[in-house]
């Protein structure tokens, strides 16, 4: 099952035969973008409001999360027709009679010279829409809306699942990389703690003690436990990606742990010099790679 982007966009446009000479031309318009829960914004025009309620019911039907606007536009064009200005078109024959007279001229007045006057030419509202038409249409016509919706939303998320993989892999390759690193780390943290022990307390301080206060300080400064908790979130993770389905909010809590983690790794290994800076470098590879993570996520279902 494959994760879900927020991101979207549908359209189709419909025709609706009336009778012999007339018909109903509309578009139905469905665009999404990331939202914490689902909102949805209805654009209908006037006297469809049981349709909106019927719309709003479908919505929440087949989508989880994300700022939905569906829009209903009308094509007026095919509710027009082309008419003429009378009153225009009988001035213009009345002055060219009277001019005929006047002058004595012959000839007829020219018909597409009037009509390219001006406002010769006009349109004509016919009757108004037939809106259980347009409903019993639009009915039809939402289900696959939303279905092209929907493929248009997984088509994103495939993407965004292959970035979000792509983060998983160098999350992880560090995570094994501290690993590999962290018993020199431990050594050399002791033997730091040691030697500062040892000068500030002078060769008289029972030297039994002294590796006990230590070995206390180096265990306070072990990071197995933050890594073996970084490798669990990891494969939940990736768990969750398989899964698919509703798993937004479910990822980003991961990602604050995993931030949580490396935090912890960075706290307890700063300040040791050689290797100990690698994993400083690590760290802090490890927190970016979140952080873009997280930005991808906010527009996952």
């Amino acid at each position: 099952m494959a994760i879900y982007s927020m991101t979207g966009f549908a359209r189709v446009q419909v025709r609706v035969p009336l009778n012999d000479e007339e018909q109903l031309s509309y578009t139905l318009t469905a665009k999404s973008v990331n939202h914490r829960f689902l909102d949805v914004q209805l654009r209908l025009p006037n006297g469809l409001d049981a349709l909106e309620m019927e719309l709003r019911r479908v919505l929440k039907e087949n989508l989880v999360r994300g700022h939905v606007e569906l829009a209903l536009s009308i094509d007026r064009s095919g509710q027009q027709k082309t008419g003429y200005n009378r009153e225009l078109v009988a001035g213009y024959v009345a002055a060219f009679n009277e001019a005929q007279k006047e002058h004595g001229l012959t000839g007829i007045p020219d018909l597409n010279a009037a009509l390219r006057m001006p406002g010769a030419l006009q349109a004509e509202n016919r009757a108004e829409i037939d809106l259980t038409a347009l409903e019993a249409s639009v009915r039809q016509e939402v289900g696959p809306l939303l279905e092209a919706l929907k493929v248009m939303r997984a088509r994103e998320g495939e993407s965004l699942e292959a970035i979000l993989c792509g983060t998983l892999d160098r999350l992880s390759d560090s995570t094994d990389y501290v690993a590999q690193l962290r018993p020199e780390i431990e050594q050399r943290y002791q033997e730091r703690l040691t030697q500062r022990l040892q000068a500030a307390t002078g060769p008289e301080f029972n030297r039994q003690r002294l590796l006990e206060e230590v070995a206390v300080l180096v265990d306070r400064s072990d990071v197995s436990e933050e890594l073996t908790r970084m490798t669990a979130h990891i494969a939940h993770f990736r768990e969750l990606l398989t899964a698919g389905g509703e798993v937004g909010k479910k990822l980003d809590f991961l990602l604050q742990e995993m931030n949580r983690e490396a935090n912890t790794l960075l706290s307890k290994t700063g300040g040791i010099g050689g290797k100990g800076t690698r994993i400083t470098e690590l760290g802090l590879a490890m927190k970016a790679e979140i952080e873009k993570a997280r930005e991808q996520i906010q527009n996952v279902e």
